[in-house]
């Protein structure tokens, strides 16, 4: 069961499936993040300066070079989010991606933010044309793949651009196909090395086809 309950109730709400499982984060893997992030936090008197691979100790005041700090970071994330529709877009490849890989796996779209946005979120997808069904969680991914899995063993695949979702699945997925995918392949920079059981892929194009041969289909 998965250790967020409400996600847990949201996977209650789905269909049974028995079709080859993908699960896509959102965030810099379906929607761009990290482009259009930094421009909202110029709107707002903020720079980002990625020094490493986070946010909090990178979200500095224009005017006086003050870091902001956790509870101002989160702050601006859900000013983002409740905003997304005004900043995120498809990243490049994915609508065709998941036409193509829809026609015989299920499809279901993780994405790590506070439940309620998941409204929002919804109808931005829909909108762009992503009719998949939508979860969101506040706790650890791993768990939840494994209950969208069900009982059976029908192959899954996992794609996410943080490398700790990609552990988390591993513990609750032994057999998991991961696929590291960053919409912006620069901030790899930051990463240290991912475990070898880790695909790294650099776009959609890439990533499609061994997706599909991972999933047999």
């Amino acid at each position: 069961m998965s250790n967020d309950p409400e996600t847990a109730r949201q996977i209650e709400e789905l269909s049974l499936d028995d079709r080859p499982l993908l699960v896509l984060d959102v965030d810099d893997v379906l929607l761009e993040f990290m482009r259009p992030f930094p421009r909202f936090l110029d709107e707002r008197g903020f720079n980002l300066t990625m020094a490493s691979f986070r946010l909090t100790g990178n979200v500095a005041e224009r005017d006086t070079g003050r870091l902001a700090d956790q509870a101002q970071v989160w702050a601006l994330l859900d000013e983002f989010f409740h905003l997304q529709a005004q900043w995120q877009e498809v990243t490049a490849g994915a609508a065709d991606a998941l036409d193509r890989l829809g026609r015989s796996a299920e499809i279901v779209m993780l994405t790590a933010m506070p439940h309620r946005h998941r409204a929002t979120r919804r109808a931005h997808l829909d909108a762009l044309g992503l009719h998949f069904p939508l979860l969101t969680t506040e706790m650890a991914k791993g768990p939840a793949v494994a209950k969208l899995r069900g009982q059976g063993n029908r192959p899954v695949a996992f794609v996410d651009d943080q490398p700790p979702n990609h552990v988390s699945v591993r513990e609750s997925v032994a057999d998991a196909h991961l696929f590291h995918l960053m919409a912006d392949n620069s901030l790899r920079a930051f990463l240290p090395p991912l475990p070898s059981d880790i695909h790294v892929v650099h776009d959609w194009n890439e990533a499609t086809p061994r997706i599909a041969q991972a999933l047999g289909l």
